[in-house]
């Protein structure tokens, strides 16, 4: 597709708004270096394990419209839902030296957990853009512990809702709404000290950002904003002009909503025109009364995922990528739900299967180019303790990638909509009240094919105190597809104690309890007679295919 250099479309000419391309390319790193800064500073300052370990946080920088002009390489269901974000703090008058704090999926948020800060970037005391920070907290209140219950029916038993407020006013930290948010929340200490660290990752994106306005002067700037989110959006037109013009359609479902397992449809279409394409879910399920509801922001971020997997993965990551994208779900379905529905679900869930749907949709276009089914899942494992004294371990775990045109699957990595690591197990056992009992890949958990999908894992935990477990997981039921004769991926599983759990509950389990989480493996690629022998032989010897 598209070989453009930076600053020019692929015929070498100049860029738009008076920035020639060497300038051009020069403040693209700058200020891509100034959102990985930003995620730096947070995961550093960052007390709980969940963001200083797992890395379940992002950064993005915008400009005064509030328009990406650059992030951080961090969380995709993050990212592509942050400029809802920035949008509903613009409607609150933002001054220099605030910082508004937001949860709210309904104004601009995701789901509950996910704690955004954004702060106006003013270095001359003046509105040059918005930095902004989303972080995963391992508790935001609620009827559960870590605030992912299984069987919430609203909101408001997900934890506590925050529209955006100003958590600093000219330069001070509003004490009374950082009050009234710790005393909502288990572990306050910790929670305080998250909130510190993104606090922190924004005001170093001003110094940075002022930096560049001493050096390059204010017009300079805004002009380079203009023009690498032009850039951006030149490439992306012309990869999906490469594309076949055409409608594409793809299904699949959900596996329950958490109060019942029946499925719930995930449908959509695909259409290509040109340097444009929109998805449309009008044949999703309406809302349902469950957790896995899913804002639009989070839609439109699956869709954004997918769009950003299909092209050039060079492609500067900002506003640009996404202007040549229209998503469209009913208001009241499933991925565009009314107030107070309950969403935590959705945010984890509900956008891989997005994501998934649309992937399969794009791969009836592009035929031979994209992988079979990864897992599908975040397998969200959710540990904690009731009481002052209590505890909160969150987890998302690895497993399958899907086969490729032309490699297999990759081995216990997350899939999709989600980008962290995993939590030490050292990092386990010192903070909580937790033994881990295995951390290994599944043999033989990839689907068969020319080449194999990736292997799923297995993690289980000994709980040492009486504790509550939340899981929400998918693809416990309907496996990760394989493509052109491959062979779908194993099924993950749920154990609690010595008995299969559903793919989404919450249990309240005494000391001594283990918690076993065995995630799905991709699906294969190829028919699996077309596998190059030496590569099935070492399958045989490394145990992740049977002998057949």
């Amino acid at each position: 597709m598209s070989d453009g250099g930076p600053g020019g479309d692929s015929d070498g000419d100049p860029a738009d708004g008076g920035v020639d391309p060497v300038t051009l390319e020069v403040f693209r790193n700058r200020l891509s270096g100034i959102a990985e800064e930003m995620g730096s500073v947070l995961i550093r300052g960052a007390y709980s394990p969940n963001i200083k370990e797992r890395k379940d946080c992002s950064a993005a920088l915008f400009d005064a419209d509030g328009r990406m002009v650059a992030q951080a390489e961090h969380i995709p269901v993050h990212l592509g839902a942050m400029p809802a974000a920035v949008d509903a703090v613009r409607e609150r008058d933002p001054a220099p030296g605030d910082a508004f704090v937001l949860n709210d999926p309904f104004a601009g948020g995701t789901h509950l957990p996910d704690v955004t800060v954004v702060s106006p970037v003013a270095p001359e005391g003046r509105i040059v853009g918005y930095a902004a920070t989303r972080a995963h907290h391992a508790d935001v209140g609620g009827t559960a512990p870590g605030s992912m219950p299984a069987g919430a029916t609203e909101v408001y038993q997900e934890g506590l809702r925050l529209p955006p407020v100003r958590l600093r006013a000219d330069g001070e930290v509003v004490d009374d709404v950082r009050d009234l948010f710790l005393a909502n929340v288990r572990n306050p200490d910790e929670r305080r000290a998250d909130l510190r660290a993104q606090l922190a990752a924004t005001d170093r994106a001003e110094e940075r950002v002022g930096e560049l306005l001493a050096e390059r002067g204010r017009d300079r700037l805004t002009a380079a904003f203009d023009a690498v989110i032009d850039y951006s959006r030149r490439r992306v037109a012309d990869e999906l002009a490469a594309i076949p013009d055409g409608t594409y359609r793809a299904r699949d479902a959900l596996e329950g909503d958490g109060l019942t397992d029946d499925d719930v449809p995930v449908a959509v279409e695909l259409t290509v025109d040109g340097p444009t394409v929109a998805a449309d879910f009008a044949d999703t399920a309406d809302q349902v009364p469950g957790n896995v509801n899913a804002p639009l922001a989070v839609t439109r971020s699956a869709v954004y995922f997918v769009l950003r997997a299909v092209t050039d993965p060079e492609i500067p990551p900002n506003h640009g990528c996404y202007e040549p994208v229209t998503v469209d779900a009913p208001e009241g379905s499933l991925l565009n739900p009314r107030p107070p529905a309950a969403v935590v679900g959705g945010n984890v869930e509900t956008s891989q299967r997005v994501a998934d749907v649309t992937l399969a949709a794009f791969r009836e276009a592009m035929p031979g180019e994209l992988p079979a089914d990864g897992q599908g899942t975040m397998n969200n494992l959710v540990v904690g303790g009731r009481g002052a004294d209590g505890f909160t371990y969150y987890e998302t775990v690895g497993g399958g990638f899907g086969a490729r045109p032309d490699a297999d699957g990759m081995d216990g990595v997350q899939v999709g909509m989600t980008n962290t690591l995993n939590t030490p197990v050292e990092s386990i056992e010192t903070e909580y009240p937790l033994r881990v009992e295995r951390y290994a890949l599944r043999p033989d958990s990839g689907g068969d094919g020319e080449h194999r999908g990736g292997l799923g894992l297995e993690r289980a935990v000994t709980v040492q105190t009486d504790a509550v477990v939340s899981l929400l997981t998918e693809r416990r039921r309907h496996a990760p597809a394989g493509v052109d004769g491959g062979a779908d991926g194993a099924t993950g599983e749920n154990r609690i104690g010595g008995d299969a759990v559903p793919a989404k509950c919450t249990r309240e389990v005494p000391a001594g309890t283990t918690v076993t989480v065995r995630t799905p493996g991709g699906g294969g690629y190829g028919d699996p007679a077309d596998r190059d022998p030496d590569a099935r032989a070492q399958d045989r010897a490394d145990g992740t295919v049977e002998d057949r």
